[in-house]
């Protein structure tokens, strides 16, 4: 595994581009040097290897809900709070945000605690996001919320279901293996901003 600055706009330099014409992570990179981007096309890959996907959906109807919810979550809540991160806060630094507008962003933000509140009204009738299994669509609405605790950014106490929901998640050894490295993430970031 290659790490990237991302502080350091290593993701936007022509090595990288070269590899990921987006300039996104995450990007895998297979031993025969087959490159695959973006978060949906790596978990379908992995999810695929065994020939039993548990995360991507087993059926037709399941897969079809789960890429449906996971979309939502990208486009109501995860993107969403990205595009506040790196337009209305210092982002990721003069050296990478050399474009920023805070009315977009703010307007994201604002779109972002809506896209809470759908995902707490479809928690209220199942006990995930694509109905009754963990799925992909759910990794992705943990996502966003640890980056919006990340940038302070917090969930409406009215909420309820989407709170528990989160709760349950977080007692999942991945989660709360990602929100624990976040943490201490975030408070390293602290410390070196203050120094």
């Amino acid at each position: 595994m290659a790490k990237v600055k991302l502080r350091k706009g290593e993701h936007k330099q022509a090595g990288f581009l070269a590899k990921n014409y987006s300039g996104t992570v995450p990007l895998l990179e297979l031993d025969d040097g087959t490159l695959i981007a973006e978060c949906t096309a790596i978990t379908e890959y992995f999810d695929a290897l065994d020939g039993a996907p548990t995360l991507t959906g087993r059926t037709p109807r399941e897969k079809g809900l789960i890429h449906m919810m996971n979309k939502r979550a990208e486009l109501e809540l995860l993107d969403a709070i990205s595009v506040y991160f790196h337009h209305a806060t210092p982002g990721l630094g003069p050296n990478v945000e050399i474009y920023q507008n805070a009315e977009w962003g703010l307007r994201q933000r604002d779109k972002a605690l809506k896209g809470m509140e759908y995902f707490d009204a479809i928690l209220k009738r199942q006990p995930f996001v694509a109905g009754e299994v963990f799925s992909m669509a759910d990794i992705t609405v943990i996502a966003g919320l640890i980056f919006a605790g990340l940038l302070k950014l917090p969930v409406p106490a009215e909420c309820e279901a989407l709170l528990a929901w989160y709760a349950r998640m977080q007692e999942r050894p991945s989660v709360k293996n990602r929100v624990t490295m976040s943490r201490t993430s975030a408070a390293s970031s602290a410390a070196c901003a203050a120094s």
